[in-house]
């Protein structure tokens, strides 16, 4: 096998200026013409292993460094290109590497810089929050990525589409599906649009969960899901096309700024009207309020899975017959936001989410298990909160399992509604854990939990005094 040439001519000529050598000089110490290394320091002519080890004798060079410069200056700087403020702005990661090959220290600090920023809009936005909830409105904003655009307009508004719920609720009363929706759906893309369904097996479909093939007019289902979740991505296919004039009208309405964004913003109300389709509003509330919201019965009654259920408790939000007002939250084991929503939008100002003592952490250790507490803001305002562990797709033999957890919330006056509000204690109401809407916004002292010092408060530098957090603050 052919090795690998190295071009190493902005790493040789760094070594001989900071060496204080002429290039006549360092070409006669290394045994060549200095036309020669000329050529290499212009990327002209590759190393040989024999002028490397000549390098290493001679100038006392680590190989290694001539290997190429640390991938980490690279990731780095393709980071800082990945933002939406510099998308578009370079052809291709070619022109990266030449800027970390040639000039390692700018690409160094650009990277610093670019922390600085992101450091100062994420400030930024904690003090909008923080100003938000005290009722002044600002105007602070940045340039967003497609998905953080869709994210952020689904999650201001109420996650509830009342055209959205009469087209599911017509579809379904045309389907009189009875017990096998699946197969009703089946039947009716085949009957109606020529689409034939078949369920691939794992090593066909590598990568998908779902694929609409046009050409052949066969919509494929990935065999790693679980039932209730292939019945979930034949309705999403269903429903974006018999609703698709519904939909369309919907992003519309949300004055996006990109095609990517609007794409996304589709994929998101198709499955809001699949969960629409799979537990028809009337239906579903009614069930809802005579098992007293027991979610693992509801998605046993439906055919649906946990996390579906869950999802429908936070669109029951019609004039006249609205349920329960839940809000959600679903995370990564990294901590990673996934999505957020809820019956009057995700209340972000009153509760934020981002407390690392709220129960959807506490999950991961106790997987498939439904932790049920009370917790209470720094105001005062108590919450009911329910998290659970979510399974993803199955995984092959070596593969790392895919698995998130869930955070389900509503006011604690709704507890007598629940079932869940009875498993908890009083003891549990009168001292519900103290929870905040995140570190940077939270100023409750020797928190154990405190991941980073509050923006509001000045940090305590006082040496004669350790506090329980390691970042104290005055």
């Amino acid at each position: 096998m052919a090795s690998q040439k190295i071009f190493a001519g902005a790493r040789i000529r760094r070594i001989r200026n900071a060496k204080g050598l002429t290039q006549t000089a360092m070409a006669e110490g290394l045994g060549i013409s200095p036309s020669y290394l000329n050529l290499i320091e212009r990327n002209q002519r590759p190393l040989t292993v024999q002028l490397i080890l000549k390098l290493a004798s001679v100038y006392k060079v680590d190989p290694e460094e001539l290997q190429g410069e640390s991938g980490a200056s690279l990731a780095a700087l393709k980071e800082v290109f990945s933002d939406p403020l510099l998308a578009g702005e370079l052809p291709g990661e070619h022109e990266l590497v030449e800027v970390v090959e040639a000039a390692p220290n700018a690409a160094a600090a650009l990277a610093k810089l670019y922390r600085a920023y992101r450091e100062q809009a994420a400030r930024l936005s904690d003090l909008s929050e923080m100003l938000a909830r005290e009722g002044r409105a600002t105007a602070i904003s940045a340039t967003r990525l497609p998905v953080d655009e869709v994210r952020e307009t689904l999650e201001r508004r109420a996650n509830y589409f009342p055209t959205l719920e009469e087209e599911a609720g017509a579809f379904h009363r045309v389907l009189e599906a009875g017990g096998d929706l699946a197969g009703t759906l089946k039947a009716w893309l085949r009957s109606e649009h020529g689409i034939a369904v078949r369920v691939l097996p794992a090593d066909t479909m590598p990568n998908w969960r779902r694929r609409y093939d046009r050409h052949s007019q066969r919509l494929f289902v990935s065999e790693r899901l679980s039932a209730a979740d292939q019945l979930h991505e034949i309705a999403v296919e269903a429903c974006l096309i018999r609703m698709q004039v519904a939909i369309a009208a919907e992003i519309e309405a949300f004055k996006l700024g990109s095609n990517e964004a609007r794409r996304l913003a589709r994929f998101e109300l198709g499955r809001y009207a699949a969960h629409a389709l799979m537990m028809p509003y009337q239906a579903f509330l009614a069930a809802a309020e005579r098992t007293r919201y027991d979610i693992e019965v509801l998605a046993a009654r439906f055919h649906v899975s946990f996390e579906q259920a869950a999802s429908r408790l936070t669109t029951l939000a019609r004039d006249g017959a609205a349920g329960v007002p839940f809000f959600m939250l679903e995370v990564d084991n990294a901590g990673n936001r996934l999505r957020r929503a809820g019956a009057g939008g995700f209340p972000v100002s009153r509760f934020g989410g981002g407390c690392p003592k709220l129960g959807h952490h506490a999950a991961f250790a106790q997987p498939g298990q439904v932790l049920v507490e009370a917790v209470a803001m720094p105001d005062g305002e108590m919450f009911l909160t329910l998290a659970r562990t979510l399974e993803g797709p199955q995984a092959a033999f070596n593969e790392r399992p895919r698995r998130t957890a869930l955070l389900l919330a509503c006011d604690l006056a709704y507890r007598d509604r629940l079932v869940y509000g009875a498993s908890l204690p009083a003891s549990a109401v009168e001292a519900p854990v103290s929870v905040g809407p995140a570190c940077r916004l939270c100023e409750r002292p020797g928190c154990l939990a405190r991941a980073e010092p509050p923006v509001t408060r000045p940090l305590g530098l006082d040496e004669m005094v350790t506090g329980l957090s390691a970042f104290d603050f005055q």
